[in-house]
């Protein structure tokens, strides 16, 4: 597992989320692949940062690249910039200027036989048939009520 991390990024972390989902799960090169023909201004920059998470794999602890894929990505929010804008009346409205912190993990995919647990299986209760007693029941003829007008 390797990782990189890319702080103070001076773009909102609801914009480079867009990128961050569409590289998460995917193999390592294919995601390099995505980032290099997206047309957003954060994809260069996470595009480095998934390189230097590859580069780190290699160099750090001796992955494959064709064996990694991208396990985690992280965009969380930084430190915000408080800038002001003058307004009618000699008033001011603040300006946010938001930064994010960009942090990548890559894992291995183990090219082997996956092993599948039994889990023990508790007895089925055989089903209790519910006999119905069938009372016979004597049928009286209903007389018909007359009524006198």
């Amino acid at each position: 597992m390797s990782t990189a991390i890319l702080k103070n990024y001076r773009q909102s972390p609801r914009k480079v989320r867009l990128l961050a989902d569409a590289i998460r799960g995917k193999q390592a090169q294919e995601a390099v692949t995505i980032l290099a023909f997206t047309p957003k201004r954060a994809a260069r920059v996470v595009k480095k940062v998934l390189e230097s998470a590859i580069a780190n794999a290699q160099h750090n602890h001796n992955l494959k690249t064709e064996t990694l894929f991208v396990k985690e990505v992280r965009v969380d929010e930084g430190a915000t910039l408080k800038r002001w804008r003058a307004r009618a009346r000699g008033s001011a409205s603040t300006i946010l200027k938001r930064t994010s912190h960009i942090q990548i993990t890559l894992g291995e995919k183990t090219t082997g036989k996956t092993v599948v647990v039994e889990e023990e299986v508790a007895p089925k209760k055989e089903a209790v048939k519910k006999v119905e007693k069938k009372e016979k029941v004597e049928k009286k003829p209903v007389k018909a009520k007359t009524t006198n007008k």
